[in-house]
């Protein structure tokens, strides 16, 4: 078989795979990445996550440039069992608070809706463009988000939800890679099992825990 020939084939099957209509998805179960948050006042942090799809887990640790000075943040979200935990390694303690589910980040959720597919890059020839499927719904208290997941593979890469209370955040993924390096990851520190669960007015969402360092940075300037 000619090169030719190889890429007509590889035009069929995109050209079917295209034509079917596309449904929500569930990520690869072990992944780390990087990833980027802009929240509504304009404050941006990074960082790595790291997704066990098996227990519904996932670990944070984020970053923040705030001048000379640079602020952490150590998350680990246990959907599983709706809480999540902030870990402050300086001083050996953590919080528990609770964790809404609504919005899971290792899946598209079974009643979003497709707001369209579109190529990121182009699709004039094969490896020049990753073909994407963008997806939106309601979040608790009056919120909405959409996102974006490839086609193929089921790779998350871009979050944007907003809430009457934090506004518009916005979260980009990148540097995806199969698998997780440390078990560990996904259990908490020995000190945090003295926390106390946090009561709250409502829980938080993946997205507004992801942006708690940004909103806790601009509140202490």
């Amino acid at each position: 078989m000619n090169f030719i020939s190889v890429l007509s084939c590889l035009s069929l099957l995109l050209a079917a795979a295209v034509a079917q209509d596309p449904k929500p998805c569930v990520s690869p179960p072990l992944m780390s990445g990087g990833f980027s948050v802009m929240t509504g006042n304009g404050l941006m942090s990074t960082g790595i996550i790291s997704l066990d799809g098996f227990g519904q887990r996932m670990r944070v640790k984020t970053y923040v440039m705030n001048g000379n000075q640079t602020s952490g943040l150590d998350q680990l979200m246990l959907f599983n069992q709706k809480i999540y935990y902030e870990i402050n390694w300086s001083k050996m303690s953590c919080k528990k608070m609770m964790l809404d589910t609504a919005f899971v980040p290792m899946q598209v959720p079974s009643d979003a809706q497709l707001m369209g597919q579109i190529f990121l890059g182009s699709s004039s020839s094969w490896g020049m463009g990753v073909l994407v499927n963008t997806w939106y719904g309601n979040l608790p208290n009056n919120g909405m988000y959409s996102t974006v997941f490839s086609e193929i593979g089921c790779i998350p890469i871009f979050y944007n939800a907003y809430t009457p209370a934090s506004g518009w955040n916005t979260i980009s993924t990148f540097n995806w890679v199969l698998g997780n390096t440390n078990p560990m990851e996904y259990i908490p520190p020995f000190f945090c099992a003295r926390s106390k669960l946090e009561e709250t007015e409502t829980p938080h969402t993946f997205f507004t825990a992801l942006g708690s360092l940004a909103m806790k940075t601009k509140n202490e300037e």
